[in-house]
């Protein structure tokens, strides 16, 4: 028990962090448009990464030095342009389909959240490496329990954000609003492709 704690605190911890796929889960749920599918699918990836991170897999990012930094690219790249689109978005302040429960279609949803977990490198040192560094003060069953409690919080805090973004439904009932979370979103993906770009260009 105190192993699953343990795991379900880091994984807490390591996920609350303001990022880009919480601001994305944020907005489906706000829409309340394909939030269980998307919920699933971080979760799920989360999963997949801690699993890898606790069965001790986390010596591919030092066998593959270079992965870090293509991920990094790949990712400032992205953020880039999704934070550019909000902020189109939020210029041109046309939000007729957002306000009446529109959205993009659940296979085009699913591939920006895909995007968004797995284009970010940050998850792959948080799994890979702190959860699974973390994870070697345990073993046998304890060290299970550990991974069972991390992934555990990724489907509570999803699950939490996506379902409980529409408590903030009726501060979202104008235009102006999503014109002001649009802004928000653009600086928090710009502020992360900056970090991203630092990184790689002073990796120390």
């Amino acid at each position: 028990m105190s192993a699953a704690v343990t795991g379900f605190l880091t994984g807490v911890s390591l996920i609350l962090a303001i990022g880009a796929q919480n601001a994305f889960v944020l907005r489906q749920g706000l829409m309340r448009a394909h939030v269980g599918a998307l919920v699933l699918l971080c979760a799920v990836s989360d999963a997949l990464l801690i699993a890898a991170g606790v069965a001790g897999f986390g010596w591919v990012v030092t066998r593959a030095p270079w992965l870090p930094g293509v991920m990094a690219a790949a990712g400032a790249a992205f953020l880039v342009v999704y934070g550019a689109l909000r902020l189109r978005a939020a210029w041109r302040g046309d939000y007729a389909l957002v306000l009446s429960g529109a959205s993009a279609g659940l296979t085009a949803t699913l591939a920006t959240g895909a995007a968004f977990t797995w284009l970010n490198p940050h998850v792959y040192l948080d799994t890979l490496g702190l959860v699974g560094a973390v994870s070697t003060q345990f073993a046998g069953p304890d060290k299970w329990a550990f991974g069972v409690g991390a992934v555990t919080a990724s489907f509570v805090f999803f699950a939490s954000l996506g379902y409980g973004a529409r408590l903030l439904a009726p501060i979202m009932a104008s235009a102006r609003a999503w014109r002001v979370l649009d802004v928000a979103i653009a600086l928090v993906m710009w502020v992360l492709a900056a970090g991203l770009l630092t990184s790689l260009i002073n990796p120390g």
